[in-house]
């Protein structure tokens, strides 16, 4: 009787997962790209620099030759110790679409990320705004006009992806399968009109609506969260959009040390805590009953008919696999879709350890 029950909550749990996936899912449904049109609206490029000279050394070239035949290039630079004020300024000499913000450190705001790029924001020329990372840089000539096409009068904050360069290591797999299933809930929610977060290195919004949320004022004393708490402050139903073709991709290195990594997920995930209630009600509810379908069918697997479980675990591994395999496809991400139900267990035993420490450790929100 109570195997019986248990099996029933197991049917539930894996019928909950399957209602998620094929949730997330939508946005693999073709968007509906903007019409193209000979005029190009000018861009501001928003870059936040700290101490962080080779990195910028290596992409400013690469957004300079961009095709967009209007944009500048905000460099902000937040109060740089090394060589990076005088790369900036050096390459500030010979473009005259490059501005720059020196950000000196105050008391009430030191070191802030977020003070620093409110002020590069207020410098900009333009209205439409489009924010990249120093150690970032993009996959094609067209990033800007990309991104900056899906503009309307409508939407005013788009979402794009950051992706990690492929390296033959084990490591390097896992972090670029945790990316892959971060977008998969990024934009997923954000096709159900539910967008809760942004990827740092590659996201737009306008200034009109920058400034009627007041910018990142509800939450300036935490210094980092800079995207995901100012889409859970301005996005709405209306809003949001997501930019998802090849040409748009931001790429990076994938971290190198496992402990860096996890720290710096370790602080993405406190700030989960600041959502909207409904975000981390679905959220929540995604790792719960994964964690439930696994403990439950490892369980039914020795204590109950062998046959029926796994004929409901190959259902959902089968649906699952499907699905990750067309995200991976539709993001340019090789070589995942091979290794993807051992890369999952080993997803939520990385969140299970993360929402652990965070439990017994409170972040330190001033850096």
């Amino acid at each position: 009787m109570i195997l019986s029950v248990i099996f029933y909550v197991f049917v539930v749990c894996t019928v909950i997962q399957l209602s998620y996936l094929f949730f997330l899912a939508s946005f693999l449904s073709k968007v509906k790209r903007p019409r193209k049109t000979k005029i190009e609206i000018p861009v501001s490029v928003i870059i936040l620099v700290k101490n962080q000279g080779e990195n910028i050394r290596n992409l400013l070239p690469l957004i300079i030759e961009q095709t967009h035949s209007n944009f500048e290039i905000v460099l902000i630079d937040n109060a740089s110790s090394d060589e990076t004020s005088d790369i900036i300024e050096s390459f500030a000499e010979k473009h005259s679409n490059i501005k720059i913000v020196t950000v000196e450190n105050n008391e009430a705001f030191w070191a802030s990320k977020k003070y620093a790029l409110t002020l590069g924001i207020k410098a900009s020329k333009y209205d439409h705004l489009l924010f990249t990372d120093a150690d970032c840089h993009p996959v094609s000539k067209d990033w800007i006009t990309e991104m900056s096409r899906n503009y309307t009068s409508k939407k005013a904050i788009i979402l794009g992806y950051k992706k990690y360069k492929k390296e033959n290591t084990f490591l390097n797999l896992f972090i670029r399968f945790e990316n892959l299933t971060t977008a998969i809930k990024c934009f997923g929610f954000s096709k159900r009109n539910l967008s809760y977060m942004a990827f740092n290195g590659n996201y737009a919004y306008n200034k009109a609506t920058f400034f009627k949320v007041n910018g990142f004022i509800n939450h300036m004393k935490i210094n980092f969260g800079e995207a995901n708490l100012f889409i859970r402050d301005a996005s709405t139903k209306e809003n949001t959009t997501i930019c998802l073709s090849e040409n748009s991709f931001i790429e990076t290195d994938a971290p190198t040390s496992f402990s860096k990594w996890f720290a710096d997920k370790k602080d993405v995930d406190s700030i989960k805590k600041d959502y909207k209630f409904k975000h981390r009600f679905l959220l929540n509810g995604f790792t719960f009953t994964k964690v439930l379908f696994y403990a439950l069918a490892i369980t039914l697997l020795f204590t109950y008919s062998y046959t029926l479980t796994l004929s409901v675990i190959a259902f959902y591994f089968i649906t699952n696999y499907i699905i990750i395999g067309l995200s991976a496809k539709k993001l340019n991400e090789p070589q995942i879709i091979f290794f993807v139900p051992f890369l999952e267990i080993g997803l939520l035993l990385f969140q299970i350890s993360i929402f652990i420490v965070n439990l017994k450790s409170k972040p330190n929100h001033w850096k």
